[in-house]
């Protein structure tokens, strides 16, 4: 038997790093498992998130985007550029060197906080042990006071189209092109589709989006969801609903896709095809037969509000349980779970988490959106606010979209804030704030903004809910003053 800790990690994602840090801060001895292993063969923090996630896909999104800038939108504000190009292999270098920049990061703040990092395979087994098989085969067994699952969760494949390398790759594969493919096709058009099929897109490839379902973005209030498909498809996304992919081909370094939609059946050819239909929890051989925690027919490990399995002194975070597929939010619940072993109270507010897609312009929502209200009997009220009738938004020369913001009709309670348009990422983190705070319509009307700045239009926004936006003509007629005919 090797060492003995009060708290063992499963997983150094961004759920899986955050605990242990926490944890170590708190005072207990705490060790992280994990398996990823980089191109060079050494073991790197990280999880999917940071290697082949959203750090990644950022990187290639905000080039991408300065690069359509530069190429279309500059001579709009008189800067003249000429013959402006991409080059893939420099831009996929900068994205791999941002990568390795922030894994180290991470192995500098394990040591700086005193986690123990364990490189190999964790397993859960009975009576709080833990075995660790490193890459060569070798297993070690630890025992924990406390043991944490963050193991995340991999893409779903389909039958269809089957993974081929350089030809169908899922997400982890279409961060790893090295050239701009002519034609491209992506199969499903939620978060993850959007984003990478925005990325090739931009850089010249022509790109056909295949989405089963006949609702877009269904998790969006339909008012933002509405405009976002209205300006991807303005930028050159053909973005087909009600696509159902039936099989493929390949053909000479092609790929022949088939699907039905409301004509009938349907092929079309693509240089490559992206396949980006949800991702699965990676629970499958974390747990020993003996080791008594308790999974659901969709191998999500079963956990009650406060993280906790079926075995008491065993938690699990993030995508290996239910909720929404978020690093911050395996980060947050990360943060929970390391506090209550430390000892401590702490809740997750699960009503109060933000979702971005990171296109440009970038969507953002927290909360209920207006359909979810209503079909829970709630009668609401809403404001909206266009980014068009914003002074900074046009000085940026970014004036597509709109912040909503949906309310309690009888409380006026904010119920949910969702915005498309410039830096939409960033100002999600106003409707989290105050929903958090359980603020009403009216504290975001009566706050003072900065001016001229673009979260203005989240402030018009709650102003609109009564009517009282300033800055553009009331579609509703103004509430009268209390006291007043």
């Amino acid at each position: 038997m090797a060492d003995k800790y009060d708290v063992i990690v499963i997983g150094a994602g961004p759920g899986g790093y955050v605990a242990a840090i926490r944890a170590a801060q708190m005072g207990l001895k705490t060790a992280c498992v994990e398996k990823w292993v980089n191109k060079k063969g050494k073991t790197v923090h990280g999880g999917t998130c940071l290697n082949v996630g959203c750090i990644p896909s950022k990187a290639l999104l905000e080039a991408s985007h300065k690069y359509v800038e530069a190429k279309h939108d500059f001579g709009d504000i008189g800067i003249e550029t000429g013959d402006v190009k991409m080059d893939v292999k420099k831009m996929m270098a900068r994205k791999d060197k941002i990568v390795s920049n922030l894994t180290g990061g991470i192995s500098s703040l394990f040591k700086a906080n005193g986690v123990t990092p364990l490189e190999g395979t964790g397993k859960v087994l009975s009576k709080g042990k833990v075995e660790v098989t490193d890459k060569d085969g070798e297993k070690a067994t630890y025992e924990a006071d406390n043991i944490v699952i963050a193991t995340g969760s991999v893409p779903v494949e389909i039958p269809p189209t089957p993974l081929t390398e350089g030809l169908i790759v899922d997400s982890t594969g279409a961060l790893e092109f090295e050239e701009t493919p002519k034609r491209l096709g992506v199969i499903g058009a939620g978060v993850i589709g959007l984003e990478l099929g925005s990325v090739w897109n931009r850089l010249g490839s022509e790109v056909t989006m295949l989405e089963a379902m006949d609702t877009f973005l269904p998790m969006v209030d339909k008012d933002v969801a509405k405009e976002t498909q209205k300006l991807l498809t303005k930028q050159g996304l053909d973005i087909k609903m009600g696509a159902r992919v039936t099989g493929s081909e390949i053909k000479d370094k092609e790929v022949l896709v088939k699907y039905t939609d409301s004509k009938g059946e349907q092929e079309q050819t693509f240089d490559k095809v992206i396949v980006c239909v949800g991702r699965r929890p990676y629970t499958k051989g974390v747990l020993d037969d003996d080791a008594g925690v308790k999974l659901d027919e969709r191998g999500f490990i079963f956990v009650d509000d406060h993280c906790r399995t079926s075995v008491p002194g065993v938690y699990a975070i993030g995508d290996a349980v239910r909720g929404q597929m978020l690093a911050h939010k395996a980060s947050e619940e990360g943060i929970m779970v390391a506090d209550i072993i430390a000892g401590h109270k702490a809740e997750m507010n699960y009503d109060a988490i933000p979702c971005v897609i990171y296109t440009a312009p970038e969507v953002a929502w927290v909360g209920m959106n207006e359909q979810e209200a209503k079909s829970e009997g709630i009668e609401v009220k809403s404001g909206t606010f266009s980014y068009a009738a914003s002074g900074r938004a046009m000085a940026n020369n970014a004036t597509e979209g709109l912040a909503k913001i949906i309310a309690d009709a009888e409380t006026d309670r904010i119920l949910g804030v969702h915005i498309v348009g410039q830096h939409a990422g960033e100002l999600i983190a106003q409707g989290v704030i105050a929903m958090e705070f359980g603020s009403s319509a009216e504290d975001l009307a009566l706050t003072c903004y900065a001016h001229p700045t673009v979260s203005e239009v989240v402030h018009e926004a709650a102003l609109a809910v009564e009517g009282h936006a300033i800055h553009m003509a009331n579609r509703k007629k103004r509430t009268k003053q209390k006291g007043k005919e």
